[in-house]
């Protein structure tokens, strides 16, 4: 078995020191940096992205895999950066004011991260405004918006609207979730992708930045 095999089947099981300790193994073997991160952590990641979907697996086996994850990505990073090698693109991502919710936004971040892109978390609470903001100063194509109380979904609406005001609704993908969710919710505010769950969001994500 290869190596980059090895740190996907430990990434899945959620060993996080033995994960490190491949990792480790590999930069020294001489291992691409992106290479590790695509063929090794991301494929591990991709695995539990799918069985999370079709509930083979669960929200703590997701938490563990991605502790694994956090652990391979830390050694990596500085060898990425200077390799000049680029996240495939970047997401600003929170619970909408008025909600503290961050279960399902921190799952949702995690599945993200797993395929590769960079999330702005700004986590829970976050106006309309705010959401806009980071986008512009972190030059994101992508503001996906998570609520979980209906009293709050009205603050993605002020999202688009905010977003028509400054003439950047074109050139933003916005995307929204949560339990009292629908896609029937986002036809009537115009946003542009519901997704059930949070594997499903991070497909999404990655089809709209890599277009």
């Amino acid at each position: 078995m290869s190596i980059l095999n090895e740190i996907s089947i430990n990434l899945q099981a959620g060993k996080a020191k033995v994960v490190k300790e491949l990792v480790q193994k590999a930069i020294d073997e001489g291992i691409d940096a992106g290479t590790i991160l695509e063929q090794g952590l991301l494929d591990g990641m991709g695995v539990i992205g799918t069985k999370f979907k079709n509930n083979e697996i669960y929200v703590p086996e997701v938490l563990i895999a991605a502790r694994a994850m956090s652990a391979g990505t830390e050694l990596l990073k500085p060898l990425l950066v200077a390799g000049g090698v680029k996240a495939r693109g970047k997401v600003v991502l929170g619970t909408v004011k008025g909600d503290l919710h961050d279960i399902g936004k921190n799952l949702v971040k995690m599945m993200m991260e797993g395929k590769g892109l960079e999330v702005i978390d700004l986590g829970t609470d976050v106006s309309a405004e705010r959401f806009i903001t980071a986008a512009k100063e972190n030059d994101a194509r992508v503001i996906a918006c998570s609520a979980l109380l209906t009293t709050t979904m009205g603050e993605m609406k002020k999202v688009l609207e905010l977003l028509k005001e400054q003439g950047l609704r074109d050139s933003m993908t916005v995307m929204i979730g949560g339990a009292p969710v629908t896609d029937a919710y986002r036809e009537s505010i115009g946003a542009d992708i519901y997704t059930a769950d949070a594997a499903s969001a991070a497909e999404e994500a990655v089809k709209v930045l890599t277009e």
